[in-house]
């Protein structure tokens, strides 16, 4: 009998890799079933002597540091293939398609990934993003049937589609919202926080700019010695490219996080970002 205790043993271990990847693929429903289930939190430790920072389950932050990576340190490559000429600013690249159009940038890589959160969440309804005029895209009317009509900085919502909440359906409302929105009305969406306030895991360094750049905030770890925080940081960018997650260039031996006490310049890429930048979604 001792055979067949082994062999339900191999079929209970294949099985549970199995439902991994299903439920892998139900909180990232870009993922194919087959994609290995290789996450941030997994990938990337925390520098010696630091622990990551507790977070609610189920929440945005927790969410991000489970985000799924791609095998190693592949190369970014933009939307038509092409591998980027600087291939020293990356740690590691998200296991996520960009689509072969330039519209998934910076800002539309962070619009992407809390729209991506909020449908695997259920909640649909909070699946709001402001155009550049300041007109509000509520995903809610995409799926009642209703198409943006922009006329310089006139939108009207006008019913000329079929209602639909699929997937398929928030990927073709994302396309619009990345082409009328950006750095510029992502920053007047989201909350300042206040400088009392320690960074959050979800939280954005945002520029807004015709052009600007937007950075997110996936991770934190605290050394509890000294209470020391530091973050990782993860950006897309433009012509429109994987979503990667930053190296530290100016600190090796932290790399690839960041010191999340930003007290002066945060200089990512010659933008130089600073702590009134921050911004958070509201509660």
């Amino acid at each position: 009998m001792r055979w067949k205790s082994e062999f339900l043993m191999i079929v209970v271990f294949f099985a549970a890799g199995g439902m991994e990847q299903r439920m892998a693929g139900q909180i990232f429903p870009w993922l194919p079933e087959t994609a290995p289930a290789d996450t941030l939190d997994h990938r990337i430790p925390p520098p010696k002597g630091y622990e990551r920072v507790a977070v609610a389950p189920g929440s945005f932050a927790d969410w991000l540091r489970h985000l799924p990576l791609r095998e190693g340190r592949p190369p970014v490559c933009y939307h038509d293939g092409r591998e980027k000429v600087n291939q020293s600013a990356h740690a590691a690249v998200v296991n996520m398609d960009i689509g072969a159009r330039d519209l998934q940038q910076c800002a539309d890589t962070i619009i992407r990934l809390r729209a991506e959160y909020l449908y695997a969440q259920g909640r649909r309804d909070e699946i709001v993003f402001a155009f550049t005029s300041g007109h509000p895209a509520e995903f809610r009317r995409w799926t009642e049937g209703f198409r943006p009509r922009v006329n310089g900085n006139d939108v009207c919502w006008v019913l000329s589609a079929a209602p639909g909440g699929s997937y398929e359906d928030l990927q073709q409302y994302l396309r619009t919202v990345y082409i009328y929105a950006g750095t510029w009305s992502l920053a007047r969406q989201l909350q300042a926080v206040p400088a009392e306030e320690s960074v959050r895991g979800g939280d954005a360094f945002i520029l807004g700019g015709f052009p600007g750049h937007a950075v997110l905030v996936v991770d934190l770890a605290e050394n509890p010695q000294t209470g020391q925080r530091v973050m990782l940081l993860a950006q897309g960018y433009t012509p429109a490219q994987d979503v990667h997650i930053l190296r530290n260039a100016a600190n090796p031996d932290l790399s690839p996080w960041f010191d999340a006490a930003v007290a002066g310049e945060l200089n990512i890429l010659g933008w130089p970002f600073e702590r009134r930048h921050l911004r958070r979604w509201p509660d």
